[in-house]
C-alpha cells in the first residue's frame, strides 16, 4: 500500500499553474509570459516587483503563447495555432485588448524567430509562397509591410540573422547526426562553411554585435555539442564554451555583454552564464535546486528573467538583478491544496542493457509499506531523439501519489547523452530501443519494492509507438499498454509528413526508413500489421488535428485490438493536436489512464 499523508485527486494536480515564454518589456518594468491559469494558455503581464499580474488576452479556446513587446512597451506579439494543427500565426495584440493577424493566410506557418537590434522590426519565417519551405521575412512594425530576405528553395533551416542585416547563418541536416552550415549575403549567394568528413553537427545559433563572427554549436571532434566561433572574413575558428554534456543553445543578452548558455547535464537543465568580453562566469547568487529555463535578458541588461522548475513543483517565474545580486520569487505556481512533501522526488538511475550498454532513467518511487509491492509503469518519451527530464509532471505525480512506480527510460537514440547514444538505435526502431525499456523491467523489480508481474508500459508520440511496438513484437514484456497518440503504422506516418517537415523528411527517412524504399522493413517495424499478436489490455488517446500521428493511426490499431477480443478503450479529444493543452482535456484523459490501470494494472 502507498505510504502517504494525503491523496491527491487529478483536477487538484491538473490545477497547478503552467508558466512559459518569458520576455521582459523595454522599461524593465513588466514580465510578458504565458499562464494556463484559465485553463487555456493566455498572455500575462507580471510586474517586475511581483506587486502586480495583468491577464493580456483572453482565449477561451486555443492557446496563446507571447513572443515579446514592441517597442512601445504595450503592443506585443504572440502566436497561436487552431485547435493544435500547428499551422501557427503570428499576431499583435494592441492596446484596446484587439488583435491583428499578421500572417493571414489561410494555410501560412509562421514562426518569430527575434527582434531587429533596433527594435523597430522582428524576422520570421513563412511557407506561404512554398508550403514545403520556410522563407525568412522581416517585418516592418509601423506598417507592418513583409519584406522577403531569403527564398528558401533547399530545404535550409535559418539560424540565426546578423545584426546588420548583411549575413544569415543557415544549416541543414543530412542525417539525425550530421549538418552542415551555410552563409547567405545577397553578393555571394548561399556559401557552405563548414566541409568536413563523417557526421559532425554544425547548428549557427548567434552572430556577435559587429557581424564579425558567427557563433554555433558542434560536436567535431567531441562527443557532445559545444559552442565555437568563426570569423566570417578569416575562416578561422575558436572554442568559446565546451562542457562535458551537451550544450542545447546559445544566446547573447541583447547588447551581448553576457553570453548565456543551457546545458543537459544527465537529465538535468543548467545554465551557465559568461561575460561576453572576458568569458568569466557569473555566478546566480541564491539560485534554487532546479531545472532552469524561458531566460530573457533586459535590455539594459541589469535583470534576467527565468523559470525554475523542480519534480515536485512546476516552474517558477524569478528575476535576477545583476547589479544587487538578488533573487526575486514572482509566482507560486504549485496548487496550494498538495503539500510539496507528499510528493516525489525524481531520482536520475542508470542501468545495463541486454549488452551492456548503460540506460539513463528518471525514476518517480511511491511511499510503499514495509513488505508490500507496488504496480509499475515503463515511460518512453516521444521523438524519436526525445528526452525524458527531471521536470514536474502532473501525471506522473498523479499515478505515483496513487501507487504507481514510473520509471521514464531513455532508451538508445534518446538526445543528451552523446552523439554515439544517440544514433545507436537508426533504423533499429522497435528493436534495440524496446528491448532497452524491456530491461528496465529488471530496474524496478530489483528494488525489490515492485510487483514483477504488475509492470505495465505508457508513452506519448515516438513512446506511444514503442507501447504498441511492445505489445505486438514481445507480447509477454508489459501486462498493459497506454498509448498517447503513438503512430501503429510508419509507412503511413512517414509519407503524410505535414508539407512544412519537407527539411526534415530525408532526415526521418534515414533515422526509421524510406516507407518508399524499404516498405517491407517498415511494416515489419510497425506494430498495426502485427496487431493479432496484441493480448493485452490498451487505452489510446488521441487528438482529432494532430498533423504528426493522423487520427488513422489510433483508429486502425483500436479496430485490429479489440477484434482480438482484448479490453480496449479509446479517446478522442476533438479540439487537440498532438498534445492535450486544454487543462479539461487533461483532466479527462489522466483519469481515465488511471482508471484503466486500476482496473487491469
Amino acid at each position: 500500500m502507498i505510504n502517504v499523508k494525503r491523496k491527491y485527486s487529478i483536477e487538484q494536480f491538473i490545477d497547478c499553474e503552467k508558466l512559459v515564454g518569458v520576455s521582459i518589456s523595454p522599461d524593465d518594468e513588466n514580465i510578458l509570459i504565458a499562464s494556463d491559469r484559465t485553463g487555456v494558455f493566455n498572455a500575462y503581464a507580471i510586474s517586475r516587483t511581483g506587486n502586480s499580474v495583468e491577464q493580456l488576452t483572453f482565449s477561451e479556446d486555443d492557446m496563446i503563447l507571447p513572443k515579446g513587446y514592441f517597442k512601445d512597451g504595450r503592443k506585443f506579439l504572440y502566436y497561436s495555432d487552431k485547435g493544435g494543427n500547428e499551422i501557427t500565426h503570428l499576431y499583435m495584440q494592441l492596446d484596446d485588448g484587439t488583435s491583428v493577424d499578421l500572417t493571414p493566410g489561410e494555410e501560412e506557418k509562421a514562426e518569430f524567430l527575434r527582434w531587429s537590434q533596433d527594435e523597430n522590426s522582428f524576422f520570421y519565417e513563412s511557407n506561404k509562397r512554398d508550403p514545403r519551405y520556410m522563407d525568412l521575412y522581416e517585418m516592418d512594425c509601423d506598417t507592418l509591410e513583409p519584406t522577403l530576405l531569403f527564398q528558401n528553395e533547399d530545404g535550409y533551416v535559418v539560424s540565426a540573422i546578423s545584426h546588420d542585416k548583411k549575413y544569415i547563418a543557415l544549416s541543414k541536416p543530412r542525417t539525425s547526426n550530421d549538418s552542415d552550415m551555410f552563409i547567405y549575403t545577397k553578393e555571394n549567394g548561399v556559401k557552405h562553411v563548414s566541409e568536413h568528413e563523417g557526421d559532425v553537427q554544425f547548428v549557427p545559433v548567434a552572430f556577435d554585435l559587429d557581424s564579425s563572427h558567427v557563433y554555433y554549436l558542434t560536436d567535431e571532434d567531441h562527443e557532445f555539442l559545444y559552442v565555437k566561433k568563426r570569423c566570417l572574413t578569416s575562416g578561422k575558428t575558436d572554442v568559446v564554451a565546451k562542457e562535458n554534456w551537451d550544450i542545447q543553445i546559445a544566446r547573447f543578452s541583447p547588447n551581448h555583454k553576457y553570453l548565456y548558455y543551457y546545458v543537459n547535464n544527465n537529465g538535468r537543465s543548467e545554465v551557465r552564464i559568461i561575460e561576453s568580453e572576458t568569458g568569466t562566469a557569473v555566478e546566480i547568487a541564491g539560485l534554487p535546486e532546479g531545472q532552469i529555463s524561458g531566460v530573457a535578458i533586459s535590455k539594459i541588461e541589469r535583470y534576467m528573467a527565468l523559470l525554475v522548475n523542480r519534480s515536485t513543483a512546476p516552474a517558477n517565474l524569478y528575476v535576477y538583478d545583476f547589479e544587487a545580486k538578488e533573487l526575486t520569487r514572482l509566482t507560486d505556481t504549485l496548487n496550494p491544496e498538495i503539500e510539496e512533501e507528499d510528493l516525489v522526488n525524481a531520482k536520475v538511475v542508470h542501468y545495463p542493457s541486454f549488452d551492456g550498454l548503460e540506460i539513463p532513467a528518471i525514476y518517480y518511487e511511491p511511499r510503499i509499506e514495509e513488505g508490500e509491492k507496488a504496480p509499475a509503469l515503463i515511460w518512453v518519451h516521444g521523438g524519436p531523439g526525445g528526452q525524458s527530464t527531471v521536470d514536474f509532471s502532473p501525471m506522473f505525480q498523479y499515478l505515483v501519489n496513487h501507487g504507481y512506480a514510473v520509471l521514464a527510460v531513455n532508451n538508445r537514440g534518446s538526445s543528451g547523452y552523446g552523439k554515439s547514444f544517440f544514433k545507436a538505435a537508426d533504423l533499429k526502431h522497435g528493436d534495440v530501443d524496446l528491448a532497452d525499456c524491456i530491461e528496465g523491467k529488471k530496474f524496478l523489480i530489483e528494488t525489490g519494492k515492485i510487483d514483477e508481474n504488475r509492470i505495465g508500459i505508457i508513452g506519448g508520440s515516438y513512446g506511444g509507438y514503442m507501447t504498441l511496438a511492445a505489445l505486438a513484437f514481445q507480447p509477454d514484456s508489459f501486462e498493459v499498454g497506454v498509448n498517447i497518440f503513438g503512430v501503429s503504422n510508419w509507412e503511413r506516418t512517414l509519407k503524410s509528413i505535414p508539407p512544412w517537415w519537407e527539411a526534415m523528411r530525408d532526415l526521418l527517412y534515414k533515422k526509421i526508413g524510406d516507407p518508399y524504399e524499404q516498405a517491407e522493413y517498415i511494416r515489419s517495424i510497425s506494430p498495426l500489421f502485427h496487431a493479432e499478436k496484441i493480448n493485452k489490455p490498451l487505452i489510446v488517446l488521441q487528438g482529432a488535428n494532430d498533423p504528426r500521428v493522423l487520427q488513422a493511426e489510433s483508429d486502425d490499431i483500436v479496430e485490429k485490438v479489440k477484434a482480438n477480443g482484448v479490453p480496449v478503450e479509446y479517446i478522442i479529444f476533438e479540439d487537440e493536436g498532438h498534445g492535450f493543452t486544454k487543462r479539461e482535456n487533461q483532466i479527462k484523459g489522466f483519469r481515465a489512464i488511471r482508471e484503466f490501470l486500476d482496473t487491469y494494472l
